[in-house]
């Protein structure tokens, strides 16, 4: 049995409820159910590719714990100065220094608009949670003086977020999926952040909608009394954002257009060096935006390392269990009947990775695991007629579909705006349901208009 054609998917399908039950029955801590996973994954798997000097067994032990140490090795970095940068901000109140001038800037008439690009600007280095947290405060404010559109703003904030946190890197899934891939980090981000445009502007267009048809009152006490009054300059304040965007960018470009490439180009838009830039700037901004000395600075900026510790362990676990999933041939298997069966490969990423997500709950780990096996298929499977990049694009967008109970947003949509758990299917994993189905027409339209082979 175990060397059967089929014998892939049973190990795939068996995998997945496993890490159902043990994340979303057992409350068993993401990174040890990934782990576990990854070594149920190898032991079941006939043909893994053996260590140096090892048995099949050791193999099967030991494979996993390599693929997690690699994997992590690739991200580590890039995730702890994300880290930074975004706790760096929100106390220095940089981040509130563009939500009040946006604010300013656009008008109370255009509340919405300005939550939700917010919500997209903030997410590049900020994770989603955080970015709610910080926001919705803004929002029940808004709502309590105008006395309306409070499901607007809360759609507005949520959506926008959530859009670039799925395909932006450095966020971890974007980043462990471009990296996975093989795809440059600078062409990712700006495809990503041009990809992000549209499903956002349905975002304000859909969540105005349901706002009229379910307008819902503001039931909860969070309020604005953490916000910092001192707060930066505008321009210090998008340093820490657009520094690395642009170093990353501007050497991704200049290598796309010019066959000669100065090392000091390359140099800086090295990802670890433009991220480590980045975090420099935040840093500086909340040491002067705070008067912290150096004893009370290293304090604060250790504060988000012990939270991007935790998501490289749960990050790179994803990674061996993305990996594991990968040697047993699934790619193959699939991409072979893809072929068969003429199934168009971007829609197939999709539903992976729409099938993760539903599944289990973890956008990250929807896009790990999907991305691990679209790379088995590219190895095997006929060339692509298109760039990969909308492969990745693809997986971003199905990770985002189908956000309920066992999706951690889920709750902190819920709890933090004060809407029931019902009154949250019907507006928030509606919205995210369809923003993931046109995220997914809008990539397969691109790439038949745009296929940049």
């Amino acid at each position: 049995m175990l060397r059967s054609a089929y014998w892939p998917f049973f190990l795939l399908l068996s995998s997945m409820c496993l890490v159902v039950l043990l994340i979303g029955r057992l409350r068993i801590p993401p990174f040890i159910a990934l782990i576990i996973a990854a070594l149920f994954v190898g032991l079941l798997t006939p043909d893994l590719p053996l260590l140096t000097g090892q048995t099949w067994l050791n193999t099967a032990l030991e494979l996993p714990l390599v693929e997690f140490g690699t994997m992590a090795g690739k991200i580590a970095w890039v995730i702890a100065l994300a880290a930074v940068i975004g706790v760096a901000m929100l106390e220095s109140g940089g981040a509130q220094r563009i939500v009040h001038d946006l604010l300013r800037y656009l008008g109370e008439g255009k509340a919405a608009f300005a939550l939700l690009l917010c919500g997209f600007i903030l997410s590049i280095p900020v994770f989603f949670d955080t970015v709610f947290f910080l926001l919705i405060p803004l929002g029940i404010a808004l709502a309590r003086k105008t006395g309306k559109d409070y499901l607007w703003y809360v759609l507005a904030i949520g959506g926008g977020a959530v859009i670039n946190h799925s395909i932006v890197p450095p966020t971890p899934g974007p980043l462990i999926m471009a990296e996975t891939l093989g795809l440059d980090l600078g062409f990712v981000i700006l495809t990503g952040l041009v990809a992000g445009l549209i499903p956002s502007a349905m975002v304000w267009t859909i969540g105005r909608r349901i706002n009229r048809r379910m307008p819902l009152p503001v039931r909860t006490d969070v309020g604005v009394d953490n916000l910092v009054l001192v707060l930066p300059g505008l321009l210090p304040s998008l340093t820490p954002i657009f520094l690395p965007v642009v170093l990353i960018g501007s050497s991704s470009m200049i290598t796309l257009v010019s066959d000669t490439i100065p090392p000091w180009v390359v140099f800086l838009g090295n990802k670890n060096i433009a991220m480590g830039l980045g975090a420099f700037a935040a840093v500086v901004l909340l040491a002067k935006g705070r008067g912290l000395g150096r004893e009370a600075l290293w304090q604060r900026v250790s504060k988000p390392l012990e939270v991007a510790g935790v998501i490289i362990l749960i990050t790179g676990a994803g990674g061996a269990y993305g990996a594991m999933i990968g040697h047993t041939g699934i790619g193959q298997l699939i991409g072979m009947l893809a072929e068969r069966f003429h199934i168009h490969y971007i829609p197939l990423a999709w539903l992976l990775a729409a099938m993760f997500k539903t599944a289990q709950g973890s956008g990250t780990v929807a896009m790990i695991a999907s991305s691990s096996i679209m790379l088995g298929m590219l190895h095997t499977g006929p060339p692509l007629t298109f760039h990969p990049v909308y492969l990745f694009l693809a997986m971003g967008f199905g990770s985002v579909f189908i956000s309920w109970m066992n999706d951690s947003a889920f709750w902190v949509v819920s709890r933090m705006s004060g809407f029931s758990e019902k009154e949250t299917l019907k507006t928030w994993t509606f919205l995210l349901a369809l923003i993931g189905l046109i995220g997914l027409l809008q990539v397969m339209l691109a790439a038949w208009l745009f296929p940049m082979q």
